[in-house]
């Protein structure tokens, strides 16, 4: 799922090339991605909200691949967007529902640790998934990565089948407008914002981080899938450290977590002349910048109440929402007179965004925890 999300950002140039487009045009394939998953997570989420969720999980598969299917032999950059739109859709469908079930499996002493575990799985995308997918596009064209993927999400939802228990179903009486109200708490709203900004800081630099490594660092074309196994390497340990962190001290690991990203992504634009500070940068980045994810959804969905699934969605919308606008915004500062540094410019200011709602989140907590002493 998430390799699908992060090997566009290998390809860029070749996609670019086949396609005849510019490479800041064939980035709108991770924008419109990103755009689908926005819409996607809640809308999905609330038509299947009745649905056994291993029925929903396997659904989310069979979309996903056929929609691989399509971009594997479109030729029609226009088309390449709706069929990456609607696997969007499919995509924010399925991490709505995983992220449920595996905190419920987990229950809420350790719900951060299972998160941190599904999150885990998605980061090794970037260890795995990512640089094969860049390895095989420049032997085999950039189109072999999207046949292989649609193989394997169907293997995937057979694996589904055999493996997640069969629930039945919500069949309770759902209304929207009762799952809107359990949604009606401030503090939901504030991590979805820290949800949003921090996906879009990192991501900002990131889709846009082979040419840089080329252009301006130096580092061969060939290398560049080394870079990000380290990239995703980093995210991996991240999330697993995020999970475990983030059940004891949460607020601690959020605020860490955003600090430490502000600091990197502008070090990145001053020694992105420097090739083995730049792999260690990117390193880095990757356990910083998506460390806390994990704690996140799970505070989202605790501050949620009765509105689990939906506010799983809305998570997983909004850090889509923050890599959409981020993207879009780090595409146009590429043509500026930044250029290959101008995404993890943009991706500076947006990361510090986070820690007003992080610090903010924290200190209603500590409030909270105070009055009843008083």
């Amino acid at each position: 799922m998430l390799t699908t999300e992060f090997v566009v950002a290998g390809l860029l140039p070749e996609i670019a090339g086949d396609l005849r487009v510019s490479v800041p045009e064939a980035g709108l394939l991770i924008t419109v991605f990103a755009a689908g998953m926005i819409i996607g997570a809640p809308s999905m989420a609330m038509l299947t909200l009745r649905l056994p969720r291993r029925l929903t999980l396997m659904l989310a598969l069979g979309v996903f691949a056929a929609g691989h299917l399509v971009v594997a032999v479109g030729s029609s950059f226009a088309l390449l967007l709706a069929a990456r739109f609607v696997t969007a859709l499919a995509t924010g469908a399925f991490w709505a529902v995983a992220n449920v079930t595996a905190g419920r499996t987990a229950g809420p002493g350790a719900s951060s640790r299972a998160l941190g575990l599904v999150s885990a799985g998605g980061m090794l995308a970037n260890v795995v998934g990512v640089p094969l997918g860049a390895f095989a596009g420049q032997l085999v064209g950039w189109r072999g990565p999207f046949w292989a993927l649609a193989i394997l999400a169907v293997a995937a939802a057979g694996l589904i089948a055999r493996t997640v228990p069969h629930d039945g179903g919500d069949h309770r009486a759902v209304s929207v407008r009762s799952e809107v109200a359990a949604l009606r708490r401030g503090r939901l709203w504030l991590v979805l914002a820290a949800c949003a900004t921090t996906t879009g800081g990192v991501l900002s630099a990131y889709s846009y981080i082979a040419p840089l490594l080329t252009g301006r660092t130096g580092i061969a074309a060939g290398l560049v899938p080394l870079v990000l196994v380290g990239f995703g390497a980093g995210a991996l340990a991240g999330s697993l450290a995020g999970g475990r962190l983030g059940d004891a001290r949460p607020h601690t690991t959020t605020i860490a977590a955003a600090a430490g990203t502000t600091v990197l992504l502008p070090a990145i634009c001053l020694l992105s002349g420097q090739a083995w500070a730049m792999v260690v940068l990117v390193v880095l980045l990757g356990f910083s910048g998506l460390g806390a994810n994990p704690v996140l959804i799970s505070m989202s969905v605790r501050f949620a109440g009765q509105a689990p699934t939906l506010a799983s969605a809305l998570s997983v919308s909004a850090f889509n929402f923050g890599t959409a606008v981020g993207t879009w915004i780090a595409g146009r500062a590429l043509d500026s007179s930044l250029e290959t540094t101008g995404p993890a410019a943009v991706g500076t200011a947006v990361a510090a965004l986070t820690l007003i709602p992080t610090i903010t989140i924290a200190l209603l907590q500590r409030r909270r925890v105070a009055a009843p002493v008083h």
